[in-house]
């Protein structure tokens, strides 16, 4: 008990949420070394899995590669990394890159694989290019599962993005780290609810987003969407 009041002090205590070490930017530092992770792996996993889902082809490939990146261990690996380029911010990265690649991949393969057959072939009839195809059938008609990868992912890179304090960056690893160093356990505890909850909270924005981005619901306007009955009067005998 005394481990959970200690920590709500240090919680409650607004010199430790200012300065170069405080819980903001700590929390900023985490927020950008999450977001380098992301757009990084995004440039690789979207358009290799866009290309794999509209081809059809390689897709046991991209599974194997995924599944084989799921399987390797985040902290092992960036101490492999360090001793290869040593101390800085690129260890850590290609680290996290090896996170955030899989649930990415699968949403963008899985998002364009899924797009009804019909609908394809009816915009190949109409003359449209693979390219226009691609990008003004397939995506918006996937985006709600490649969003659903980008929130996997998010999620993974966040809860994982503790592992650069393991090289003397910043971050909210710091706390985790620092906390186990100094016997402050109270600190570990800081660390690990303060990931929790950033964690939880990007997870309900790009929830909101997927919900938003469902096509055919007709949310953003607030309207019911056109149904035959509404759409036309009905026609009454003599």
């Amino acid at each position: 008990m005394n481990l959970f009041i200690d920590a709500w002090h240090y919680f409650t205590d607004g010199a430790n949420w200012g300065g170069p070490s405080g819980i903001e930017t700590r929390i900023l530092q985490h927020l950008w070394y999450s977001f380098l992770t992301i757009a990084v792996s995004a440039a690789i996993a979207v358009p290799l899995g866009l290309v794999v889902g509209h081809t059809r082809r390689g897709a046991a490939t991209v599974v194997g590669f995924a599944n084989a990146m799921r399987a390797l261990p985040t902290l092992g690996l960036l101490t492999f990394v360090v001793l290869l380029l040593g101390l800085g911010l690129i260890p850590p990265l290609l680290a996290l890159v090896t996170v955030g690649i899989p649930p990415l991949l699968a949403g963008a393969y899985a998002g364009i694989a899924n797009v009804p057959a019909d609908v394809v072939d009816a915009s190949r009839a109409m003359g449209m290019t693979e390219r226009q195809i691609l990008f003004r059938v397939e995506v918006p008609n996937a985006l709600p599962i490649l969003l659903t990868g980008l929130r996997g992912a998010t999620l993974q890179v966040v809860a994982t993005a503790t592992i650069a304090a393991y090289v003397n960056l910043g971050g909210l690893g710091r706390y985790i780290f620092d906390g186990i160093s100094l016997y402050r356990y109270d600190r570990v505890l800081v660390g690990a609810l303060l990931v929790a909850v950033l964690a939880m909270l990007l997870d309900g924005l790009l929830a909101f987003i997927v919900w938003v981005s469902t096509p055919g619901t007709a949310r953003l306007r607030g309207t019911k969407p056109v149904t035959q009955s509404s759409a036309a009067p009905a026609l009454l005998p003599d």
